[in-house]
């Protein structure tokens, strides 16, 4: 197959989270027909990692997940553009990595290895196990889409879930009840009005409310109610949950789901660089060596409807990969 044939065969196979096997059993093929030593990490029951070596100890590890957000889009393409789900995030990446390995290969480079994670668009869970298994290597590249741009720092992220209750009751006699929306509007509203604080270098702390559910009818005074809120904080996690749990002063519940840190990354000189607004498995592999991150294709169309990656940086993305791992090498 072609890099272009790759991609798509990869955004074919659906890998929404949690539904990670068959994209698992197809790189696991494809990584044991190049010549790698292929391990598979069981995370949870039909759920598996994959870590890939030569017979020489890596140095370098070319890292990026392989679950998408749903629903699957299957792949189309014009001259300019492959599309489809997981196009940018991160089905090309995959290809583009695994077509640097095999020129890494042809130049007689062996110290650098494959991890492919699944998990990384909810809780990290595969990084986070992946880590307990690494081969310790002095280099992480992470690949995410940055146009090609390697990160200088990335924000973290925290997910939150907010419950209220209250007591139900006839809609016409509201007094006789205590609606748990209104307790949750007025907690969103609190928190809305936190300055989360910002980095010199990441910017501002951003807040988005994700979803919000409660009630059973529209004539029943609700007794519970409850919202997912997610923080990408350019600023320490406990530091933002302490502010919230200030302000709410338990008016809501307040449950943490996952959390991780701003990151400031390792950058090699003449590389192009940026700073990305989003968050990455890059906390969780700490076992992995110093991180860095890079990868075709922009965060602005990944999880939308038209999600698309250009040909120009896939293909310019093989040699990026090569030369970041010959001169990662050389350091």
């Amino acid at each position: 197959m072609t890099l272009f044939e790759l991609t798509k065969k990869l955004i074919d196979i659906p890998s929404v989270t949690g539904s990670e096997r068959e994209i698992v059993q197809f790189l696991f093929g494809e990584l044991e027909r190049r010549g790698f030593s292929v391990t598979k990490q069981l995370v949870e029951p039909g759920r598996e990692n994959i870590l890939a070596t030569t017979e020489v100890k890596p140095q370098v590890i070319l890292c990026t997940h392989l679950d998408t957000v749903p629903p699957h889009i299957p792949p189309k393409e014009d001259e300019q553009y492959i599309y489809g789900r997981g196009a940018c995030d991160v089905k090309g990446l995959i290809a583009a990595m695994l077509f640097a390995g095999d020129r890494l290969l042809e130049m007689k480079i062996r110290e650098f290895g494959f991890l492919f994670v699944v998990g990384e668009e909810t809780d990290s869970l595969g990084a986070k196990k992946a880590n307990e298994i690494s081969p310790h290597p002095n280099f992480l590249i992470n690949g995410e889409p940055t146009e090609n741009k390697l990160g200088t720092g990335h924000k973290g992220i925290i997910n939150l879930q907010l419950s209220t209750k209250g007591k139900a009751a006839h809609s016409s006699f509201p007094e006789m009840g205590e609606s748990a929306i209104e307790k949750l509007l007025n907690a969103l509203q609190s928190i809305r009005e936190i300055d989360f604080g910002k980095d010199e270098i990441l910017g501002k702390s951003t807040l988005n409310i994700g979803t919000i559910e409660g009630g059973t009818a529209f004539n029943v005074v609700p007794d519970k109610a409850q919202a997912t809120l997610s923080i990408r904080n350019s600023v320490a996690s406990e530091m933002i949950i302490q502010k919230i749990n200030s302000v709410l002063n338990g008016a809501a519940e307040v449950k943490v789901l996952t959390q991780s840190e701003p990151q400031k990354l390792h950058t090699v000189p003449g590389f192009e660089t940026t700073v990305l607004p989003f968050g990455t498995d890059i906390p969780h592999l700490q076992n992995f060596g110093k991180p860095l991150l890079i990868g075709p294709g922009s965060a602005k169309v990944a999880h939308a409807d038209d999600e698309r990656i250009e040909k120009n940086q896939l293909t310019e993305a093989v040699d990026i990969y090569v030369n970041l791992v010959k001169k990662l090498l050389a350091e």
